[in-house]
């Protein structure tokens, strides 16, 4: 090598910043849980979409909520131009499902059916600054429903939702689907006087109700107060009078939708468009009732404030209303797992023509934690089969086996490692969380027999068993080679 010719450095092994790797039990855990949602979709006739990863920045627009500036947050770059290929367009991965739908309801809506009803699953890209628990790719699950301006299909989206964290294993008791409306929100800033330029500091001060209660959101509203460091936050500037609206609206929950529904009715006062908002949710409610959907899986709400320049109807989020333990240790509501709306105005970019929208998202990594937290993802018996080697001259006798085992759709793998030492490989099915290890020697074979080792019991009867009790529940069992199939369909139960 020449003296000048330097030593290029070696790459380094890690992971991007905000991006993470996903293993075995993390992909499984979640596509179990996916195909269960995918289930419920489909049986309220959603059909599947696929849309590609990349779209023109122009199509995807500014479409992140609470987001000020055009395109932020996504990961974009112009395509070169080049003679007979690329035309210098803007391009970016998409940073949800919906603005992908958006273009895809425009470009092929004379091909499809009107209503359109979908559902999406996949990652989406954020180039936003990571943070614990906020990754920069992450996966969506959407359903949602283009051409149909009936509230039906907002109190469909909200049934399919609370099916969906049932089919998943949240018990019922254990969430709450919460529905709220942009339009009520609108009369009651109508109904306090608001001023345009002060509207989206109104209802980001009404997003803070459960943090700061109905005193300290008044003071947001009027003249301001201090948090908890003592920092002073500037308020709104209302007056007490226009303050009272928003608080009537903020306290207007009851003992059950009829009752909300009338204390809404009355925080709007005299708004045309707060009286249709109402009457919306009433619909909804009526609609949720004759689905089966009663009050203990889902409710009007007045403090759900979502989206506040996307949303144009009726808006709604899933809670799990369970506790669990943060990385302090102290007790917390588990929270919002999903949360969507009725957004009008997007499809309508492409065309010029209104076109009607309503859907839900649910956060997948939330939702797969809140299952793992209660213990309820099941991935641990999802382990192979592990034929173990005793005799390398033998390997055909050991793959038959395998073979074997997935034709009768069990999951199976041979030891394909350095067969020389045996605890290695019984480590090694404990490392793929193994259920069973097939066992056989040459004198084994001589017999025509296997031996069997139930793994799961073995580490029961380890950990709690005495020894007369291990010696008279054995957790390796010898049986027929023609039975291999049998006794480990026994053993998997």
């Amino acid at each position: 090598m020449a003296k000048d010719q330097k030593k290029q450095p070696r790459p380094k092994a890690e992971t991007p910043k905000g991006f993470r790797d996903y293993f075995g039990a993390d992909v499984t855990e979640r596509k179990a849980m996916l195909d269960r949602i995918a289930e419920i979709y489909h049986r309220h006739g959603f059909d599947p979409l696929e849309t590609s990863a990349v779209e023109t920045v122009e199509a995807l627009g500014k479409f992140l909520p609470d987001v000020d500036r055009p395109n932020a947050g996504v990961f974009a770059w112009q395509e070169e131009t080049v003679p007979g290929g690329g035309s210098g367009d803007w391009l970016a991965l998409r940073y949800d499902l919906t603005a992908p739908l958006a273009r895809v309801a425009a470009q092929f809506r004379n091909d499809l059916p009107t209503p359109y009803r979908r559902y999406a699953m996949g990652p989406v890209w954020r180039n936003e600054k990571p943070g614990p628990g906020r990754f920069r790719q992450f996966y969506q699950c959407d359903a949602d429903t283009v051409g149909s301006a009936s509230v039906g299909a907002d109190a469909e989206i909200c049934v399919m939702l609370a099916d969906a964290l049932e089919a998943v294993g949240i018990a019922r008791g254990d969430y709450m689907v919460r529905i709220n409306s942009r339009k009520v929100l609108n009369g009651v800033l109508e109904a306090a006087e608001v001023r345009a330029e002060q509207a989206e500091s109104v209802l980001r001060q009404i997003d803070k109700f459960d943090k700061v209660g109905r005193e300290g959101v008044l003071a947001l509203l009027t003249a301001g107060r201090k948090d908890d460091s003592g920092a002073f936050i500037e308020g709104v500037g209302l007056s007490d009078a226009q303050a009272a609206p928003v608080l009537a609206f903020l306290t207007s929950g009851g003992d059950n939708n009829q009752a909300t529904l009338d204390n809404l009715r009355a925080a709007v006062g005299g708004s045309a468009i707060g009286a249709e908002g109402v009457e919306e949710l009433a619909q909804i409610a009526a609609m949720l009732e004759a689905m089966g959907v009663g009050g203990d899986r889902a409710v009007i709400d007045p403090a759900v404030v979502r989206g506040l320049g996307y949303y144009t109807g009726p808006v709604f989020e899933a809670e799990l209303t369970f506790e669990i333990l943060d990385e302090k240790g102290r007790k917390r509501r588990f929270g919002s797992v999903a949360g969507g709306g009725r957004y009008d105005g997007l499809v309508e970019r492409f065309t010029g023509q209104k076109m009607p929208a309503t859907g839900v998202s649910i956060g997948v990594d939330r939702l797969l934690a809140a299952l793992r937290a209660r213990g309820l993802s099941g991935a641990a018996a999802d382990g192979p089969v592990v034929v173990t080697v005793m005799d390398r001259d033998r390997m055909a006798d050991y793959q038959a086996m395998a073979s074997e085992l997935r034709a009768a759709g069990i999951r199976a793998e041979v030891y394909l490692g350095n067969p020389k030492n045996f605890g290695n490989q019984l480590k090694y099915a404990d490392r793929r969380g193994a259920p069973v290890a097939v066992i056989q020697g040459a004198d084994e074979a001589a017999r025509g027999v296997v031996q069997v080792k139930d793994l799961n019991l073995g580490a029961r009867i380890a950990a709690e068993a005495s020894h007369e009790e291990w010696k008279s529940q054995p957790a390796q069992t010898e049986v027929p080679r023609h039975g291999l199939v049998a006794e480990i369909r026994r053993i998997l139960g």
